[in-house]
């Protein structure tokens, strides 16, 4: 049942972008990037690649408006087992340790006004192989915090997709409100120090320097991660043909000039090395300038946000698992849909279990490598998948074509590929979990390609 308008589908993508990210990560960008320029760098960087991923995403949204984005798509485009891959890796990697992130930059809002959440019950040390140090896992009161907060958005999101979507719409317009107040007031009543923007270069350009910008841009693109996400919803869509493409670039360019401005305020507003140090950028940035008081209600909606993009994720990702076993290539449950709601409640009810073992497991910057790592995977094979439909499939109707083809997709491939290969060799061990949980799904796909055969 097509339930999502045009305002509905764009709140999804711009809701969905905008969460905790431009609120948290611009301190592991400064870390990591060591200048103000190289943290705009990726930002610019980010946004273009995401955009030429959205370009060319919207032609295949539009053309195959179906409940599984990618599994349609790489279905249609290199075969049943590619299709298959995105599925499973979807439901069993991306989506569950995307919601989890989220969950946990949520429990850091509210770590802000609440500080003795942060507070660790119990810590192990692991001694981990080709690790010099051993693993150090802290267990606090957020963690079990964020998994009743996956627990109540799932559970509104069984209510129905209506519902979901109205309550989207909602949480972005008051998410885009609160960046927009750091803006602007940030700008009004803050004075920039004498020492801010500095350092605006790095000392020298040389390979530790790339592999800084592309670790910068690991935790940019976690930012702004979330603007295919539509498309797991496509069969729920109005006018598909029309509303996917421009929800796509229009949430994408407008989401990329807030991120531009917020970052700006931050600098302008906080030396270079606060920002570094600092678990609550957004926060800080505004106590500076609005006192303690004022903080304390931007985190308010910061929180709000986070919980925007925590419904629509939630709303979203488990379209996949269900679109993967009404086909017969997942577990059976999954593809039932509830008589009452009209949801696929099982698919909500697995997603939701597994997001949560993940932000028992894990904290925010630990879980975003793994995120990243598994969804540009994902995001690459796709818009892969765009020219093996050109090929096999010259004669679909495609109602918006990507402009800049060929080379728009192939920028946003050759992108994604050295993000992915310099993530695995900075941060292996959360990629080669993601890795490994990826390949381990062809087990399952041979047991259900043969129950299908005997069917």
């Amino acid at each position: 049942m097509r339930e999502l308008g045009g305002w509905a589908a764009t709140a999804i993508v711009v809701g969905t972008m905008i969460g905790t990210g431009v609120f948290l990560v611009p301190s592991a960008m400064a870390r990591d990037a060591g200048s103000v320029g190289l943290v705009f760098a990726a930002w610019i960087a980010g946004g273009l690649l995401t955009l030429c991923g959205a370009l060319a995403w919207a032609e295949l949204g539009a053309a195959l408006p179906e409940a599984g984005g990618g599994y349609a798509y790489l279905k249609r485009g290199f075969g049943p087992v590619w299709g298959f891959l995105f599925g499973w890796m979807n439901s069993v990697v991306n989506k569950p340790v995307s919601i989890a992130a989220i969950a946990a930059g949520l429990l850091r809002f509210i770590g802000f006004l609440i500080p003795a959440l942060g507070a660790p019950i119990f810590t192990w040390r692991l001694s981990l192989p080709f690790r010099e140090t051993s693993y150090e896992f802290v267990f606090t009161w957020a963690q079990p915090l964020a998994v009743v907060a996956i627990a109540l958005i799932t559970f509104i999101n069984y209510l129905g997709v209506r519902l979901g979507g109205q309550v989207q719409v909602v949480l972005t317009v008051l998410k885009i409100a609160g960046v927009l107040a750091i803006v602007i007031f940030g700008f009004a009543l803050g004075e920039r120090g004498a020492a801010n923007f500095q350092p605006l270069f790095p000392e020298s350009i040389n390979s530790g320097a790339f592999s800084g910008f592309l670790l910068t841009l690991v935790a940019a693109l976690w930012a702004y991660e979330g603007w295919a996400d539509l498309t797991l919803a496509g069969s729920e869509v109005k006018n598909p043909q029309r509303t996917i493409p421009r929800a796509l670039v229009g949430g994408v360019a407008l989401v990329a000039g807030i991120y531009l401005l917020a970052n700006f305020v931050y600098f302008y507003i906080l030396p270079f090395d606060a920002v570094a140090q600092s678990q609550h950028v957004a926060s800080d940035v505004v106590e500076r300038f609005g006192g303690r008081g004022a903080a304390q209600w931007i985190t308010i909606a910061m929180i709000i946000s986070a919980l925007g993009t925590l419904n629509s994720g939630i709303l979203t990702g488990a379209r996949a698992p269900y679109a993967l076993a009404r086909d017969g290539l997942f577990f059976r449950a999954t593809a039932s849909i509830s008589p009452r709601f009209h949801t696929p409640g099982t698919a909500l009810l697995f997603q939701a279990s597994l997001a949560g073992a993940l932000a028992l497991t894990g904290t925010f910057d630990e879980l975003i490598s793994m995120s990243v790592f598994a969804q540009w995977v994902y995001y690459m094979l796709t818009i892969a998948a765009l020219f093996g439909l050109r090929r096999k499939e010259p004669n679909l109707p495609r109602p918006y074509r990507v402009v800049g083809y060929p080379w728009i997709p192939a920028v946003f491939i050759s992108g994604a590929l050295a993000l992915t290969v310099n993530l695995f060799i900075a941060r292996p061990e959360r990629a080669s979990v993601g890795l490994a949980l990826m390949l381990f799904g062809l087990v399952f796909y041979r047991r259900w390609r043969k129950n299908i055969a005997h069917q």
